[in-house]
């Protein structure tokens, strides 16, 4: 079984960098991908970057294009975000998922099917 956990959250000024950890387990991850999303309340997940396993192609929303960066690290089996020049509209719970059915890559939640717990990031102008 699949396990993602998330670590690196906390509280930054804007303008602040911080780097999100996952770190997985159980499971081949060859032919995954691996994505962030984020949530704030009461609006849907919203997705932030992916990266496939295999070939670490990379893709990510246009709101944090040029300011984060999804990399990966195979031996320890880790997907890091790395994130710069925060913003306060980068509040959020940011979610680590990986879509392990083979299927092509995918900006929709629903197409993940594990998913990590979560670590709040808090940017305060």
């Amino acid at each position: 079984q699949v396990q993602l956990v998330e670590s690196g959250g906390g509280t930054v000024q804007a303008g602040d960098s911080v780097r999100l950890s996952c770190a997985a387990s159980g499971g081949t991850f060859r032919s995954y991908y691996m994505g962030w999303f984020r949530q704030t309340p009461g609006k849907a997940r919203e997705f932030v970057a992916r990266i496939s396993w295999s070939g670490g192609s990379t893709y990510y929303a246009d709101s944090v294009k040029g300011r984060f960066t999804i990399s990966k690290d195979n031996a320890k089996k880790t997907v890091y975000l790395q994130m710069n020049s925060l913003k306060p509209e980068d509040t959020a719970v940011y979610y680590c998922a990986a879509r392990t059915d083979g299927g092509s890559w995918s900006r929709t939640p629903s197409a993940y099917d594990i998913w990590g717990q979560g670590t709040q990031v808090t940017v305060s102008s």
